[in-house]
């Protein structure tokens, strides 16, 4: 059985009504926390949905948000956590004093801590979507960043005839730049090395073997 689920609703009660449909039980079984209250905009602008996480009660697995605060207080750092799902994926957005030593150098830290808080989920096979964690919007500034870099490599590549070969990435940065580039004709992406030496390289769409 899933251990809890969050809905959404025009208020907190339609939403508590998606949830225990979802998790086939009643009322009394669920312990209910609601994320946020409905909010009606201007005109219609600004409307905002209730949403609520409706838990089994008796279920002592961990949430995704226990696991990030767990991990976050072993660091010595104190946070505030809120939870977003979008795409049917949680994000865990974390609000603390020290944003820079959660992101670590080029986002190495961060993404440590990603990859343990799904590793500890998966293992309870409590959750089985992907967890996202993020601080102060490193994520969205990472792959501007890094689009950029592959657009203006690529121009590179196409105006020398030559392949140019980027520093090392992580695994989440190098699909960044082969997704930026894979439909540009003018050139072609790899990536070679290994472990934390691998790299994508940007080559001349000709001179790449299929």
């Amino acid at each position: 059985m899933q251990q809890y689920v969050e809905t959404e609703g025009k208020t907190t009660e339609e939403a508590l009504e998606h949830a225990l449909e979802k998790l086939d039980v009643s009322r009394e079984q669920v312990s209910v926390k609601v994320i946020h209250e409905a909010t009606k905009g201007i005109l219609g602008l600004g409307t905002k949905l209730a949403k609520i996480r409706a838990t089994v009660k008796g279920d002592i697995s961990p949430t995704p948000e226990s696991v990030l605060h767990d991990l976050l207080t072993h660091m010595g750092v104190e946070a505030e956590i809120e939870t977003r799902s979008i795409d049917d994926n949680v994000h865990l957005i974390v609000s603390a004093d020290t944003p820079g030593l959660l992101i670590g150098r080029h986002g190495q830290t961060l993404n440590a801590i990603e990859y343990l808080v799904n590793c500890i989920l998966n293992k309870s096979s409590l959750v089985k979507k992907r967890v996202f964690v993020d601080t102060e919007g490193y994520r969205e500034r990472r792959e501007t960043l890094l689009v950029d870099l592959a657009n203006r490599t690529a121009a590179k590549v196409k105006e020398s005839n030559l392949e140019v070969v980027l520093n090392p990435m992580t695994p989440q940065d190098r699909r960044i730049v082969h997704l930026a580039l894979q439909s540009d004709n003018g050139v072609a992406t790899y990536s070679r090395g290994e472990g934390m030496l691998r790299c994508v390289v940007v080559t001349p769409h000709e001179n790449h073997d299929p």
